[in-house]
């Protein structure tokens, strides 16, 4: 169970690694009024802001989805490698996000909502 709750606590620092990146170093950045100085960056960081909104969107399901899997009684160590590949997804998702590649990035997206789907039904006999 463990192993459940770190990979749920992975899940969501997610976005905060792929926002900090996004700002890091940053010249003329705001901390104060961050958002404007956000939606004018482009290449890497510009995507690197997209990628955290799209992880922060991502949350909800994953997170129903393990608990729904727990509810349900799922085998902890299946479910704990589902969760495994999700969180790996979505870190190769940033990095290629990151790294411009779309139809990649693109593809890994629906592998981690595959994976999603797959925790949703871990369960199911």
């Amino acid at each position: 169970m463990d192993t459940i709750a770190w990979l749920m606590l992975v899940a969501g620092v997610l976005p905060f690694i792929a926002a900090a990146s996004s700002k890091a170093g940053g010249k003329g950045f705001d901390n104060d009024n961050p958002r404007p100085w956000l939606a004018l960056q482009g290449g890497w960081r510009g995507r690197l802001n997209a990628a955290q909104a799209n992880l922060f969107e991502s949350l909800p399901f994953f997170y129903a989805a393990v608990l729904f899997a727990l509810y349900k009684m799922a085998d902890p160590a299946m479910l704990a490698t589902l969760m495994t590949a999700w969180v790996a997804a979505r870190i190769v998702y940033v990095v290629l996000y990151a790294a411009g590649y779309g139809t990649l990035r693109s593809l890994v997206w629906v592998a981690s909502l595959g994976l999603n789907i797959a925790i949703l039904f871990s369960a199911a006999t």
